[in-house]
This record gives C-alpha cells, sequence and structure tokens, in this order.
C-alpha cells in the first residue's frame, strides 16, 4: 500500500484506532559530502585512491614516459664494462666511456649539483642550506620542464590524484625531498631522494644508491671499487636495468639494483608513479615492450618515498 494512502486512511479512521498522527515531513535528500581539500605543502594533500590507476594503465604510461625520454643515452653515449660477479674486477671499471655531453643536459647537471650536499652516514643530521635548497627546486624545475615530467603530470591530474598542478609540485618536492630519520630519532638524517639518488651507509653497509649517475660520479671520482654484475636485463639499449656489487668509500654493497642509461627525469617520473599508484607493493610496467616491476616503499606509511628501484631475479 502507498505510504499516502496509509496515512489517509489513519486519519479518517478507518483500519486504525482513530488516534491522528502527525503529519509526516518530507525527508530531505542526503548532501553530498564535498571532497577533502588538499593542504599546500602537506605531504597528505592527494586525495586521490591509488587503486584508481589499472596495470593496464601503469603498463602503457611507463612505455609512454619511456617514448618520451629524449634525454636518454644513445648509441655511443654510454658504454658499459659488464663482468660476471665472482669473476676478476680489481682492475675493472664499470663505466668504460660516459658522453660529457649527456652529463651537461641540464637535468643531469642539476642532479650531480645534488649530489654533493649529503652526508652518506646515518645518525648525522642532514643540514641543508640556502643555497642547497635552492638546488633542489632548480634539479624539480628542470625535471619538471622535461616531456617526461609533463606526461607524467597530465596523468595525475586526469586521474584526480591531485586538485592541482601546483598541488602536485609541492607533493613532488615533499616525497623526494622532505627530512626524517633513519637512526630512531637520534638524527633527521635521510629523505627519499638522498636514500635514492644518492645512497647511505648505515650499520657498515651500502643502502640503496639506485641511480647510475651517482655511480659513474663516484667510479670517476675513485671511491667506487666495481664488484661485478648478477643481472642484466634483456634490453639491447638504453635503459637497461642491472644488479650489481660494488664498494663505496670501502663499504660493501652486496647487491643493488637500477636503471642504467635513463635520464634523471626518468627514474623521478617512473619511481613517482608507482609510489604513487602502488607505494609498498610491486608496481608492474612496461620497457620497450619487455615487462619489469618497480618496488618502493613508504616511510612510516607517510607519504615521504623510503625507496624505490626495479626488482631483478
Amino acid at each position: 500500500m502507498a505510504p499516502w494512502l496509509l496515512w489517509l486512511l489513519l486519519v479518517t479512521g478507518a483500519g486504525g484506532s482513530g488516534d491522528v498522527p502527525p503529519v509526516p515531513r518530507a525527508v530531505p535528500e542526503p548532501r553530498a559530502v564535498p571532497e577533502p581539500r588538499a593542504v599546500p605543502g602537506s605531504p597528505r594533500a592527494v586525495p586521490g585512491s591509488p587503486r584508481a590507476v589499472s596495470d593496464a594503465e601503469l603498463r602503457e604510461l611507463s612505455e609512454q614516459l619511456l617514448a618520451a625520454d629524449s634525454n636518454r643515452a644513445g648509441p655511443g653515449q654510454l658504454e658499459l664494462n659488464l663482468k660476471g660477479s665472482g669473476s676478476d674486477t680489481a682492475a675493472s671499471r664499470l663505466f668504460s666511456y660516459v658522453s660529457p655531453e649527456l652529463l651537461a643536459r641540464p637535468t643531469f647537471s642539476r642532479l650531480l649539483a645534488l649530489l654533493d650536499n649529503y652526508e652518506p652516514r646515518t645518525g648525522r643530521d642532514e643540514t641543508e642550506t640556502a643555497e642547497e635548497q635552492r638546488e633542489q627546486q632548480e634539479f624539480l624545475d628542470a625535471a619538471l620542464d622535461t616531456p617526461v615530467l609533463a606526461l607524467l603530470e597530465r596523468f595525475v591530474l586526469s586521474k584526480g590524484l591531485y586538485p592541482s598542478a601546483e598541488a602536485f609540485r609541492a607533493d613532488l618536492h615533499s616525497m623526494w625531498f622532505g627530512l626524517y630519520s633513519r637512526s630512531s630519532g637520534k638524527a633527521l638524517d635521510s629523505s627519499g631522494f638522498e636514500h635514492v639518488f644518492h645512497g647511505e651507509v648505515k650499520k657498515g653497509e651500502v643502502s640503496g644508491c639506485h641511480n647510475w649517475v651517482q655511480l659513474q660520479a663516484l667510479e670517476r671520482a675513485g671511491r667506487l671499487q666495481y664488484l661485478g654484475y648478477t643481472w642484466d636485463g634483456p634490453w639491447t639499449d638504453f635503459p637497461d636495468v642491472l644488479s650489481l656489487q660494488f664498494r663505496w668509500d670501502g663499504y660493501s654493497k652486496p647487491r643493488g639494483s637500477l636503471l642504467v642509461g635513463s635520464s634523471p627525469e626518468f627514474d623521478l617520473a617512473l619511481f613517482t608513479l608507482c609510489f604513487l599508484a602502488r607505494p609498498d607493493r610491486q608496481c608492474h610496467i612496461s620497457l620497450g615492450g619487455e615487462a619489469a616491476t618497480i618496488q618502493t616503499y613508504t616511510w612510516e606509511k607517510q607519504r615521504l618515498v623510503a625507496s624505490a628501484y626495479p626488482l631483478t631475479p
């Protein structure tokens, strides 16, 4: 029976006690819950859900980022001297040749300018001077001025992960350069950028250091001893994925993996994409038609990068 007919019967006494109930009031429509507002500079300013990005979109976008990476090493610009783990590498260098023209490109030169700003040993505060903060921004500005980061920015905005380009750019700086402690609170001694692009020394071993530009700089300075590789990917041009062993200032890295021959903006974009879409999980991508996997970690469940690197067998 329709609600209005039941009420009429009650009012007229039909089928009831004759008591007249109060006139029912219309139930208001439920109010829409507003979207959470982004707080400028906040590490939790992203309102979107990472599950909004499908595996197919990750594979497609990673191929698009690769195609847009015009700054990656081209023919004759980078030569590697790979030797298997356990072989005689005492006098061997990993990088036989790196083009000076490649390293002079804006994102490369600005990355190199950042690499002398860090104290690699954990437990010691990272002090950021005004000049170092300017170098951070100059690196991000140069990266954001490339087709690679422009592509990523358009994608995250189209998926509703950020309300504006300004919010994305503020969070990009925060997630990579926000300081935290790897020494149980004793010091603000680390950041995502330092760990991934520069590397650290913790408990007598190298931690992080997943960037080939840093490795070649250390080797050129006589501070890196290459000890051979344990896995080389199927790619015949750059970027390649490599798992290797080395010592940095005498500290051992028993096994580390990285992209080789990619531009700094490509590493930044790919790791950021996976950090946003698959935090603390495996991120399945495609590079040149070959499957690859990126692993990212967040720092204590905050929107700060703890680590990011390609997985290898």
